[in-house]
C-alpha cells in the first residue's frame, strides 16, 4: 500500500465524529455492557452465597468457623483484582494440569466470575455479618427459648430482619462489582472497556471512544445509585 493510500485512509478514520463511531460501533459497545452487566449479575449471585456462608460463619461460637471466616475475607480483600484475575486465569489451569495431569481451559466469562464472586463475596461477608449482628440479640433468644434451633432460628427469625438493613449495601456492593469488571479486560473478556480498546485500534478516535464509555458506566450506575436510595427510604419509612 502507497503511503498516499495509508495517508487518505488515516485522514478518514481520524476525521470520524462521535456520530459516526456510534453508527459504525455502537452495537458493538452495547454489546460489550450487556457482557459487562451479565458478568456482574453472575458474580453478584455466587458471591451473595460466598457471602452468607462466611458471613455466618463469622458470627457463630465455632471458632474454627470464626477463623476459616477471617482467614478467607482477609485474604482474598488483600489481593489486588488483578493479581487475583491472572490467579484464577492462567495460575490455576496451569496447576490443575501439573498436579492432576487434566487439562483445564477457563473462559473469560468463567474465570471472571469466580474472580469477581471471591472478591466481592468477601465484601458480601461483612456485609452480611454487620446485618446479623444489628439485629438485637434478644431475637435470636427469645427463638431459642421458644425451642427453635440455632440454625432454625437464624434462618427464620435473624435473617428475615437483617436483610432489610442489607438491601442498600448490596446494591452499593453491586455497582462497585460493575466498575471492577473493567479490570477483566487484561484476560480478554470482552466486557465495556476490552471492547473501547478495540474501537480505539480501529478508530484512533481515543477521547471520543473513552468518554461514550464514560457516559455508559454513569447512566447505569447512576440508576443503580437511584434504586439503591429509594429502597433505602422505603426500608427507613418501614421502620418508623
Amino acid at each position: 500500500m502507497s503511503g498516499a493510500a495509508v495517508y487518505f485512509i488515516l485522514e478518514g478514520v481520524l476525521s470520524m465524529s462521535t456520530a459516526d463511531i456510534i453508527n459504525s460501533y455502537g452495537h458493538l459497545l452495547i454489546e460489550a455492557l450487556g457482557q459487562t452487566l451479565l458478568l456482574a449479575l453472575y458474580s453478584l449471585f455466587f458471591a451473595c452465597i460466598i457471602g452468607l456462608i462466611f458471613g455466618i460463619m463469622s458470627v457463630v461460637k465455632n471458632r474454627f468457623c470464626r477463623a476459616v471466616s477471617f482467614v478467607f475475607v482477609y485474604a482474598i480483600r488483600g489481593v489486588p483484582m488483578i493479581v487475583l484475575a491472572f490467579f484464577v486465569f492462567f495460575g490455576v489451569p496451569q496447576f490443575v494440569k501439573q498436579t492432576f495431569g487434566i487439562p483445564l481451559v477457563l473462559t473469560g466469562l468463567q474465570a471472571g466470575t469466580i474472580c469477581l464472586s471471591m472478591n466481592c463475596g468477601a465484601y458480601m461477608s461483612e456485609i452480611i455479618r454487620g446485618g446479623i449482628q444489628s439485629v438485637d440479640k434478644g431475637q435470636m433468644e427469645a427463638a431459642r427459648s421458644l425451642g427453635l434451633p440455632y440454625w432454625r432460628s437464624m434462618q427464620r427469625v435473624v435473617l428475615p430482619q437483617a436483610i432489610k438493613t442489607m438491601i442498600p449495601s448490596i446494591i452499593n456492593q453491586f455497582i462497585i462489582t460493575l466498575k471492577d469488571t473493567s479490570i477483566l479486560s487484561v484476560i480478554g473478556f470482552p466486557e465495556l472497556v476490552n471492547s473501547a480498546k478495540n474501537v480505539i485500534a480501529n478508530t484512533f478516535q481515543a477521547f471520543r471512544v473513552w468518554a461514550l464509555v464514560a457516559l455508559m458506566y454513569l447512566v447505569v450506575i447512576t440508576l443503580l445509585s437511584l434504586l439503591a436510595k429509594y429502597i433505602e427510604g422505603r426500608l427507613a419509612r418501614g421502620r418508623e
